[in-house]
C-alpha cells in the first residue's frame, strides 16, 4: 500500500541547525455502514454513511550533532452511525482510547494536542500527546487492515483483547486524534530486532494544592522481531485499578499467509483473539478473526462483551493509494455490523 507524502522544506538560517521539514499526509474514507444495534436508538437509522477525512502535519529538524527534534498534529472530520456532529466538536469521540477512561471533547476540524519528540540514534523521547506503550504493541489491532480493525472505521474494534464488561476497553494511554491526549512522557529504544517502550502520564483533578491528584498511568512494552515474526508483551499500571492492563501477542507472515494470537487481561475480563489472513493474487487480502471473552464474576445480560465474536475483512488495492474495503462483524451479544467503502491515502 503506497503512501505518498507531499513535503515542503523550509531552510532554517540559524547557526548549528540543519534543514527543517514540514510534511503533509493523511487519508480519506467513506462508505456504507449497517449496524443492527441502532435499532434500539430512537432517531437513528440502522444504515448510514460512515466517513473520515484526516490531515496530518509532521515537522522535524536535526542539529549538526545528529539530535533530531520533531512534532506532530492532526486535523480531522468524521461521521459515524448517522452522527456528523463529530465535525462540530462534541463529547464522546469514538475513534479510539478515551482520555483516562473518560469521554474526550472531540475537536474535529481543529488541530488536536501536539506531540513533541527528541531523537538520537535508536532512542526517542516524546512528550504531550504521546503514543502510549500499550498502544504501540504489535498485534494489538488487526494486521494490515486500513482501519486497524474491521471494515471502513473499525466497527468497534471487537478483535482487540483488552476488554471492559461491555466491549473493547480503550482504557490505555494512546495518541488522540480528536483531543489533547494523555499529556505524558515516553521513551522508545530500538536496537536490532528489539524494541522497548516506557510511557507515563499524570492527570489533573485532585483537591490538594500544588498536586495534580488525578489518575496516573505507567506503561511498558517489549517486542522482539525476527525475520517476518514477532513476539510482544505490554502492561499498564494505573492508580485506578480498573485501568490495569496486561497484553501479550505473537504473529508473523508465512508467504501469502499471516497469523496472530493475542491475549489480554483486565479487572473486567480475560480475552483471546486468533486471526488469520491470506493474500489473493497481487491486489487482494482477506482477514478473519475470532475472539473469546470471559467476563469476571457473575455475568448478567448487561455484560455484552462476554462470549464469542468474529469478523471478516476484505481489501482490494485499486492503485494510486486507493483501496476498496468491506467487512462484517458478529458481536458477542449477537448484534452485527457490515461496511463497504473506499479508503484513499495522500
Amino acid at each position: 500500500m503506497k503512501k505518498v507524502l507531499f513535503a515542503t522544506t523550509a531552510l532554517i538560517a540559524t547557526a548549528g541547525m540543519a534543514a527543517a521539514d514540514v510534511r503533509l499526509s493523511g487519508y480519506g474514507r467513506f462508505g456504507l455502514d449497517y449496524n443492527s444495534a441502532n435499532e434500539r436508538t430512537a432517531g437513528v437509522s440502522e444504515t448510514n454513511i460512515t466517513s473520515r477525512l484526516r490531515l496530518q502535519v509532521d515537522m522535524s529538524t536535526e542539529t549538526d550533532g545528529g539530535i533530531g527534534f520533531n512534532a506532530r498534529v492532526r486535523m480531522q472530520s468524521e461521521s459515524r452511525d448517522g452522527n456528523p456532529a463529530g465535525s462540530a466538536g462534541t463529547a464522546g469521540d469514538s475513534d479510539g482510547p478515551a482520555l483516562n477512561g473518560a469521554d474526550e471533547l472531540a475537536d474535529d476540524n481543529g488541530f488536536n494536542g501536539a506531540r513533541f519528540g527528541v531523537t538520537y540514534g535508536g532512542l526517542a523521547v516524546n512528550v504531550g500527546n504521546i503514543i502510549g506503550a500499550v498502544e504501540n504493541a504489535p498485534g494489538l489491532f488487526t494486521t494490515g487492515t486500513r482501519s486497524a480493525g474491521t471494515g471502513i472505521d473499525g466497527m468497534g474494534f471487537h478483535s482487540v483483547v483488552i476488554k471492559s464488561r461491555t466491549g473493547t476497553a480503550f482504557n490505555w494511554d494512546a495518541y488522540s486524534s480528536d483531543g489533547m491526549g494523555a499529556n505524558g512522557i515516553e521513551a522508545l529504544y530500538s536496537m536490532g530486532g528489539f524494541t522497548g517502550h516506557i510511557s507515563y502520564s499524570q492527570q489533573n483533578g485532585g483537591t490538594v494544592l500544588g498536586k495534580a491528584g488525578g489518575e496516573d498511568r505507567t506503561g511498558i512494552m517489549l517486542t522482539y522481531s525476527f525475520s517476518d515474526y514477532y513476539v510482544t508483551a505490554a502492561a499498564q499500571s494505573s492508580s485506578v485499578a480498573a485501568n490495569d492492563v496486561t497484553f501479550v501477542a505473537a504473529g508473523g507472515d508465512f508467504g501469502a499467509f499471516g497469523a496472530r494470537l493475542a491475549y489480554g487481561s483486565t479487572d473486567a475480563a480475560d480475552s483471546v483473539t486468533l486471526e488469520g489472513n491470506m493474500d489473493i493474487g497481487a491486489a487482494s487480502n482477506i482477514l478473519v478473526w475470532v475472539n473469546s471473552t470471559d467476563v469476571s464474576g457473575v455475568v448478567t445480560a448487561a455484560d455484552t462483551a462476554d462470549g464469542t465474536s468474529f469478523g471478516i475483512n476484505y481489501q482490494y488495492d485499486l492503485g494510486g493509494g486507493a483501496t476498496f474495503v468491506a467487512g462484517y462483524v458478529d458481536e458477542a451479544d449477537d448484534d452485527n455490523q457490515f461496511q463497504a467503502g473506499v479508503y484513499f491515502s495522500f
